[in-house]
């Protein structure tokens, strides 16, 4: 048995390319940034922040709400796999590129003002029993 999945956090380095192919298939690519915060060892080195960029790839509907809802700063959260690839650049130079094929993506930076809802309806907290009956507070 074997487990190929990524989890990643970071900032949107560029707006997405997006392609189109046959049948409306689409595909998005970006890269992502993610940073390692610097600290202090005990004898007063300082190691300073350290920043990776991953190459992102998304496909179909994913690509299509990247085109829509991500842009460039934006903090996102991606599930995916690694996969590499190599090729031959323009001067022949064997190269091979390391990609994260998303199967999941979250928006995590807050919308901007023209993105809300100018109305959101309060939710109603849901109704607590007048008599809960004793015990140790679990639901079951």
């Amino acid at each position: 048995m074997s487990l190929n999945k990524v989890q990643l956090i970071g900032r949107v380095g560029q707006e997405p390319s997006v392609k189109y192919f046959d049948a409306n298939q689409a595909v998005a690519t970006f890269p992502l940034a993610t940073t390692d915060r610097g600290y202090t060892l005990a004898n007063g080195t300082q190691v300073p922040e350290r920043t990776e960029w991953h190459n992102i790839v998304l496909w179909r509907g994913l690509a299509q709400v990247a085109e829509k809802y991500v842009h460039k700063g934006d903090m996102l959260y991606v599930e995916g796999k690694i996969r590499s690839r190599q090729y031959d650049d323009q001067n022949g130079v064997h190269r091979t590129r390391v990609e994260i094929y998303v199967d999941n993506m979250e928006l995590l930076s807050p919308k901007s003002n023209s993105q809300q809802p100018s109305v959101v309806a309060p939710q109603q907290a849901p109704a607590q029993p007048e008599n809960p009956s004793p015990g140790d507070g679990l639901p079951f």
